[in-house]
């Protein structure tokens, strides 16, 4: 935006920043606040703190650095505020598990290791962040995060001291952090919409089968070399051969690769899920009942079972999505959800394919308002700048959601 734009948005952006960031004790607080919103939604090719206090008529570098790299302000309720007025606004049909990462030069800055990194499509020096958005067709937002701790910044105290990580902070897995965040976000009270993810999240068999437990619905991407039954396998009972305990039941064949489960008389349909900005996006899809194996799917199946002795053998069903293009060869992709196999495949399709949405997020937080910008290294300061992009985000979501905002504009 330039200049006139964004000072004519101030007085919505006042009462924006007195709701979301009302937690915070100070005047001075929500007045730095607000002013850094602004130098994130200002153009300009960078999105630090300097230049964007060089570019605002009442910006003030100092001030503005010690607002968001020392000032101890809690980020959680600003991004719980957040969170549920996006949700109550955006009304989403599901939320994205996805994660993004930072390329980062040198080794200070908070979480950097050389580790995957998506933005540069190869291993290099980053950060890397878990998320969690609200999406529909028509509008998404990011509703929370969480910085991933590579596991050499677990044992590395002066490390760990300098960049301000809280002791409780540990290494953990990428799909137990977006566990954690899930978790806080039902903990809110929002109601937890079908969730999606690529297949980064969804080949963990234990990251599903924990969404089960929490009695959530999801559609995840799924890798096809992962192993599975028909829905019309059934295990049978070996005889009991007179020593030891007795065997379990067992399936006569052994699992397969879900492509090995797609056949001539698999039938694919055309579905289309959206409009896209070439004409309609449309594909061919199939939708099976398939019984997920290994030893995840039968250990946990064990256990709900009420242990080794009482199961019965039989693995539970789950519904696979597939596409098949009409011009491809094989299948292009693959989905697992515990959601009904009635559910009606437009809208399976429809959530498995909102994902795209994500991507026109981080596109407006990186490239619009400076994501990626931030030049501090510590776990306060990021923490509070993602927190801001976060608000800038959800200001401007908001005003596209709103017709009067819109028309005015």
């Amino acid at each position: 935006m330039r200049l006139g734009e964004v000072e004519r948005l101030r007085g919505e952006l006042s009462e924006f920043v007195a709701d979301v960031f009302g937690s915070l004790p100070r005047r001075d607080q929500r007045r730095w606040g607000e002013c850094y919103l602004r130098g994130l939604m200002l153009d300009g090719r960078r999105k630090s703190i300097q230049p964007m206090a060089e570019r605002l008529p009442d910006g003030n570098m100092q001030a503005l650095q010690q607002f968001v790299n020392q000032s101890p302000w809690e980020w959680t309720p600003v991004r719980q505020r957040i969170a549920r007025r996006l949700c109550e606004a955006i009304g989403p049909e599901v939320w994205v598990v996805d994660d993004v990462s930072f390329p980062k030069c040198g080794t200070a800055s908070v979480g950097v290791a050389r580790q995957c990194c998506g933005a540069l499509g190869k291993r290099a020096n980053c950060q890397v962040a878990v998320s969690v958005h609200a999406a529909t067709d028509a509008a998404s937002c990011p509703l929370e995060w969480e910085l991933f701790l590579p596991g050499e910044w677990s044992q590395d105290q002066q490390r760990r001291r300098r960049a301000g990580v809280p002791d409780e902070v540990c290494h953990v897995s990428k799909t137990r952090l977006a566990l954690g965040v899930l978790d806080r976000l039902a903990a809110q009270g929002l109601a937890v919409s079908v969730i999606v993810a690529d297949a980064g999240y969804g080949r963990s068999v234990s990251f599903r089968l924990a969404l089960e437990e929490r009695g959530w619905s999801y559609v995840m991407a799924v890798d096809p070399k992962e192993i599975a039954r028909p829905s019309t396998a059934e295990p049978h009972q070996p005889d009991y051969a007179g020593l030891g305990p007795p065997t379990l039941p067992r399936y006569r064949d052994p699992a397969r690769p879900l492509l090995g489960l797609i056949d001539a008389d698999t039938l694919f349909q055309e579905v289309t899920w959206r409009q896209g900005s070439k004409g309609a996006m449309t594909s061919r899809f199939a939708v099976l009942e398939v019984r997920p194996s290994g030893k995840e799917a039968s250990r946990t199946a064990q256990e709900q079972a009420g242990g080794r002795s009482r199961w019965d053998g039989v693995l539970p069903l789950r519904t696979l999505l597939v596409e098949q293009p009409e011009e491809a060869a094989g299948p292009t992709g693959y989905w697992m959800s515990n959601l009904p196999v009635t559910t009606p495949i437009t809208d399976l399709v429809r959530w498995a394919k909102m994902r795209w949405r994500i991507e026109h997020d981080y596109r407006e937080l990186k490239h619009g308002l400076g994501l990626d910008h931030f030049e501090g290294r510590t776990w306060r300061g990021w923490h509070h700048h993602v927190t801001l992009v976060t608000a800038a985000q959800a200001f401007l979501t908001l005003r596209r959601l709103d017709p009067k905002a819109h028309t005015s504009a």
